[in-house]
């Protein structure tokens, strides 16, 4: 069967089904298609929901939808129709719901005013805007005042009011002189969020009679000025010091409300002589570290992105010399409705079932409500295949009729969200969307996906083929995925070809081609290698590729992951890298990177540059370590640490590590605290509970770390119940019957307090039951006994110690212990796929019977005998893990023509269970391998034996052998190729009819009926003569072997090699002689005067001519002409064999090795020197010219 992705009917599974459905249609499928298809309006774009306009410009209330056809539109205002005819100021855009009020040809902003909604509509339903609130901007004068100057002691706070005009939105406050320039602001003098000045204290220099507040109007770009104020500061001696008074807010608590993801801005702004110092903290928890920052010179607290978790009493603190100040606020966090579920769009089919689904939640909760085309549901037309249950519409057997644009209005009383969702019931044959004859290129070996994009109403079931007359493709060895794209896993070069892609439905069918290719990767054959060059010399880095021949590789070189130097040092060849005149900068990795347009590979190697240590002008070493450790400010939870850095040698500090010890739990140990930059000498530290602490700090710079200092006093912290619970509980039996809960303890300074315990919880999970709890001393194991095999159990672990119990503890899953498994996988199916590959198929197990955690399956097969030669043999077993829930694996290696077995057991954590009935199967007949031996013996003249050895793995039954035979010339080259089937019963052949002093080159190879295995070839000669003169080498060796037969060392050459020399020196005497005589005298006549006492005889010891005299002549011969001086032949102008020049030959040799013929010089006149044409040729050349 077809592996896909099934869905269930289940009415979640359609949800996910339906929403996959209208994912594809909002994606653009294509022009074409939406062209086609009807669907309900869409709203796309809208003006937001708190619209405010610019009174001088003209408004624009965007309206933007889309659907098939394209919807009309239409608008309400202040909840009545909006006859846009009748307003000549108002216009709506071409194909567009978009408003265009015209205020600068004389509209009035104000008249505007009002809430506003847009319907788009067509025939298969209407869908609406939010309601869009239209307030023109406001940007009011100052209230005319009269405003008296300010006489203030020195010492006093003061506070100047702004007071701006209320404007829409609010304006931006500051404060700036008559010529401009902002007023200086710092901890003393600050601008509160109501924009008021704030003077904790007044100084002399704060006397100014130009002290004025700016409000900005950012929409309609204005500025409005209040008149400035006047101060004047009284200075008497001596100043009175004051401890801190809160000049905002007032009094010692108060409350704030904030909405949910907006930004809480606290204020906490102090009067007092020192200038107080603000500090924040929140009751019974901390400041979100992540979310929080202060600003104002900290008078005041920012969190951004509030949540419900934010509620709470917020501490703001003033502290001078004199003593502090404190103010609460009681911070409640409210919520605008907001999404869990926002209803999302259906298509459906005629007779299939649908819900829609709109889930909010908010503070206080919203109330949901629904729409239909705009129309409070409960008056809108009925349709019997809809049922409204709350925050759910539930479709059944939905009809072309029930298609429509439904809405969801969830609201409280800090505002609504709206959304519209339609319901589109289409019927409709096939589409298929992707491209025809697309073509895919992937890397061997890789995943292909190739893409068949489809819609259609019912959904069309998706087949694929390969090539257009192909079966259906199924198994394993493909992935067909929900979206029509088919997936090879692993694709192979002939994976290649065209693939067919074929959708149906009840309405119809189509189908579509796509091409694949599948290229060889590309691969480092070669990498770059490491290298220690000495500077200024130079290195040469390799990077040799092998590709397939149809990509264009791309070769980039880095160096420490970055584009090389542009420096005229490196040169990049086609496959090195050269780096010249190499330098210290040069030192580091290089990298080798080869792109195509499908694949990437790349290979690294290290460059070290070395040289001789310079003579160092400046000791650089690590610094002295810092001394003078003091604590300041010790709390309950916190303290400073201050010290002085010791001398830097040379070397800036970089940073000081803080390190503590816990005197009381862990002495003699020190543990990492923090770190803080090199300008840094003071830190605050975070204490914990019960911890009896040192310090000590640690100065590092580029060189290395120093010393650690003295340690500092102790500081033993007070004891607090546990902040933290226990990490990695866990919960896994060791037995079938047990439950082992372990835990890592925590650290001593982690137990808060003396008396350190743990609360160890548990409960069978899905059974209400009650917590079953116990309290254990400080260890990180307890087990619970007599507990059911392997179910599920919650479990928590509390830590306690004398003051108490840490924060409540989440819960984990843990099981108790595995039992091996019961039953064996059944229904076990062996597809034997080709003769080494076959596929094993089961039916998985029943969960409840794995009693365990369920790791996999295994496959035992072993071969029982080969189908070709019936003997058994020792059974090895060889076994498959298929992880996970699997129920099919693939058996690759299998020989061919053989009888298997093999069963499958299930494993869990305990081990495996039983093994499946053993199942049988038989692999098909293969190819064999080559013959054992192929030998090639009694060579005659015209004939060659050949005898051979069977396979040794037949694989099959044989059939036949095929012999090819084809001779070789001189030059090598091949003839024409003669092929014979021999039966396969034979083991030796006897070929006749070949030439004689001929070499043949034989491949041989064994056949079954699949086809034809590897070949063995040879090389032999057929013999010149009968007599054996020439034996040539028979059955030499395999297809490599020489073509050459060394006849240099034979007997009976080096005796025809003196004859011929012999008659060469002949031919040289008649040849002087008829230089000198003019005379033609024939080889026989030369022959005949034999007895010239002069010619010495050969001599026998190494087979050289003896010295020759001419007592009339003694010219030598020309160059070319002449034997060399010892009268030696030289062994590289005879080694040739004379089997090489079998053929051709003008002269005979008779049987004894003589030769017969004759020679006679050229009948012109020669040169009284001689010329090339009259020389004695060398026994070389002679033997060459007679050949």
């Amino acid at each position: 069967m077809m592996k896909k992705k099934s869905i269930s009917a289940s009415k979640a599974s359609l949800v996910l089904f339906l929403c996959h459905m209208i994912s594809a249609l909002d994606v653009p499928l294509d022009s074409k298609l939406l062209e086609e298809l009807s669907q309900p309006p869409t709203i796309t774009q809208q003006s937001p929901k708190d619209y405010i306009v610019d009174p001088r410009e003209n408004i624009v209330i965007q309206c933007e939808a889309k659907g098939k056809p394209p919807p009309s539109f239409s608008w309400t205002r202040n909840g009545t129709h909006f006859d846009i005819d009748k307003d000549p100021q108002v216009i709506m855009k071409p194909n567009s719901g978009t408003l265009v009020i015209n205020i600068m040809n004389g509209g009035k902003a104000e008249a505007y005013e009002g809430v506003y909604q847009c319907t788009a509509r067509n025939e298969r339903g209407a869908a609406i805007s939010n309601n869009i609130v239209i307030r023109p901007s406001r940007s009011p004068l100052w209230t005319k005042e009269r405003l008296e100057p300010n006489q203030v002691r020195e010492g006093d706070s003061l506070v100047l009011h702004c007071r701006p005009p209320v404007g829409l939105p609010p304006p931006i406050i500051f404060w700036m002189d008559n010529a401009f320039q902002k007023l200086p602001q710092n901890e003393r003098v600050s601008q509160g969020l109501n924009g008021d000045l704030y003077f904790s204290n007044v100084q002399p220099e704060d006397t100014r009679e130009d002290y004025i507040c700016y409000a900005r109007f950012n929409h309609t770009q204005t500025i409005q000025q209040k008149q400035p104020i006047s101060v004047k500061v009284f200075s008497k001696k001596p100043v009175t010091e004051r401890q801190p008074v809160l000049l905002t807010p007032t009094g010692s608590t108060s409350t704030k409300v904030e909405l949910r993801g907006n930004v809480l801005l606290l204020e906490c702004i102090a009067a007092g002589l020192p200038t107080p110092v603000i500090r924040w903290i929140k009751e019974g928890g901390e400041l979100p570290a992540n979310r929080t920052s202060f600003e104002n010179f900290k008078k005041t607290l920012k969190i951004i992105d509030i949540s419900e978790a934010d509620s709470g009493n917020y501490k703001c603190i003033a502290r001078n010399t004199l003593g502090s100040a404190h103010h609460v606020i009681s911070v409640t966090v409210k919520a605008a409705p907001y999404w869990i579920t926002a209803p999302r769009n259906l298509v459906l089919s005629p007779g299939e079932d649908g819900t829609l689904i709109c889930r909010a939640n908010g503070n206080p909760k919203p109330s949901i409500s629904w729409l239909a085309n705009g129309v409070p549901i409960a008056i809108a037309p009925e349709d019997p295949s809809r049922k409204v249950d709350g925050d759910t519409i539930i479709f059944s057997h939905v009809q072309e009729r029930s298609s429509a644009v439904y809405q969801c209005n969830a609201s409280n009383e800090y505002g609504y969200l709206l959304a519209n969702a339609f319901i589109n019931v289409l019927a409709e044959p096939p589409r298929i969307l992707t491209p025809a004859n697309k073509l895919y290129q992937v890397i061997a070996d890789s995943p292909a996906l190739l893409d068949c994009a489809y819609f259609g109403s019912p959904k069309p079931e998706i087949e694929w083929f390969k090539g257009v007359k192909g079966s259906i493709l199924r198994g394993n060895e493909y992935v067909f995925h929900d979206n029509g794209t088919l997936e090879i896993p692993v694709a192979q070069k002939d994976s290649s070809g065209t693939y067919t892609c074929v959708a149906r439905n009840e309405l119809g069918k189509i189908q579509n081609e796509v091409q694949l290719e599948v290229k060889d990767p590309t691969m480092i054959i070669k990498q770059p290698e490491y290298k220690v060059i000495q500077r200024y010399g130079q290195v040469s880095f390799e990077c040799i590729i092998k590709h397939d021949s149809t990509l264009l590789p791309v070769i980039i070189w880095l160096k420490d992951s970055d584009e090389l130097p542009d420096d005229e040092r490196f040169l990049v060849g086609k496959d090195n890298l050269i780096i010249m005149n190499v330098t210290d900068k040069d030192d580091g990795t290089y990298t080798c990177i080869v792109n195509t347009t499908l694949d990437s590979v790349s290979a690294s190697a290290v460059l070290t540059v070395v040289a001789a240590p310079p003579t160092p002008a400046i000791i650089y070493a690590r610094p002295n370590p810092p001394f003078d450790l003091e604590l300041t400010g010790q709390l309950e939870r916190s303290v400073e640490l201050s010290w002085i850095p010791g001398d830097e040698n040379n070397s800036p500090i970089t940073n000081f590590v803080i390190e503590f010890e816990d005197g009381l739990h862990e002495p003699g140990v020190w543990h990492y605290q923090t770190e803080v930059p090199g300008t840094q000498t003071t830190v605050q530290l975070k204490l914990s509970p019960y911890v009896n602490y040192s310090f000590r700090v640690i100065a590092v710079n580029e060189i290395g770390r120093s010393q650690p200092s003295e340690p500092s006093e102790q500081y033993l912290t007070k004891s607090a119940s546990p902040d933290e619970n226990p990490a990695n509980v866990q919960g896994i039996g060791s037995e079938p019957d047990n439950l082992v809960i372990t835990w890592e303890s925590l650290k001593g300074f982690q137990s808060n307090g003396p008396g350190l315990q743990y609360k160890v919880s548990w409960r069978q999970k899905d059974v209400d039951d009650e917590w079953t709890s116990v309290i254990v001393a400080n260890v990180s194991k307890y087990i619970v006994s007599g507990t059911p095999t392997f179910v599920p159990y919650q479990i928590k672990v509390q830590a306690l110690n004398d003051l108490g119990y840490a924060p409540e503890p989440s819960e984990v899953i843990g099981h108790s212990g595995e039992d091996l498994p019961m039953v064996a996988p059944g229904n076990v199916q062996v597809h034997v796929i080709n003769s080494t590959l076959a596929k094993v198929h089961w039916d998985p197990v029943p969960l409840k019977t794995v009693r365990g955690h369920l790791q996999g399956y295994k496959v035992y097969y072993w071969k029982v005998q080969s189908l070709s030669r019936r003997s058994r043999r020792h059974v090895e077993k060889k076994i498959l893990t298929f992880r996970g829930n699997k129920t099919f694996g693939m058996l690759p290696g299998l020989e061919p023509y053989s009888s298997y077995k093999l069963n499958v057991r299930v494993v869990n954590g305990k081990g495996e269970g039983p093994a499946s009935p053993d199942k049988v199967f038989k692999t098909p007949e293969g190819v064999p391998s080559s013959p054992s031996f192929l030998k090639i013996t009694n060579p005659t003249l015209d004939s060659l034996t050949l005898e051979w050895g069977s396979p040794t793995h037949p694989n099959g039954v044989l059939t036949s052998y095929i012999l090819k035979f084809q001779p070789i010339n001189n030059t090598h080259e091949l003839g024409p190729l003669v092929e014979i089937r021999i039966p396969a019963n034979e083991s030796s052949l006897i070929l006749k009819n070949l030439n004689y002093s001929t070499r043949y080159k034989f491949y041989f190879n064994a056949q079954t009926s699949v086809g034809s295995g590897n070949q063995i070839t040879e090389e032999a000669v057929t013999i010149m003569d009968e007599a054996g003169i020439l034996r040539p080498a028979v059955g030499a060796g395999k297809a490599m072997a020489s073509r050459q037969v060394d006849i240099a060392t034979q007997g009976w050459f080096i005796g025809l090699m003196c004859a011929v020399a012999l008659l060469i020196l002949i031919l040289l005497i008649v040849c002087f002689i008829r230089r000198n005589k003019g005379g033609k005298y024939p080889v026989k006549e030369k022959e005949d005067a034999h007895a010239d006492p002069e010619i010495q005889p050969m001599k026998e010891d190494d087979g050289t001519f003896g010295e020759y005299s001419d007592a009339e002549d003694h010219k030598p011969l020309k160059k070319g002409s002449r034997t060399p001086s010892d009268r030696t032949v030289k062994k590289e102008d005879s080694d040739d064999s004379l089997v090489d020049y079998g053929e051709g030959v003008n002269g005979q040799f008779n049987e004894d090795g003589s030769f017969i013929g004759q020679y006679s010089g050229k009948k012109e006149k020669e040169p009284a020197e001689g010329n090339e044409s009259s020389e004695a040729p060398s026994p070389v050349n002679a033997m060459n010219s007679f050949v």
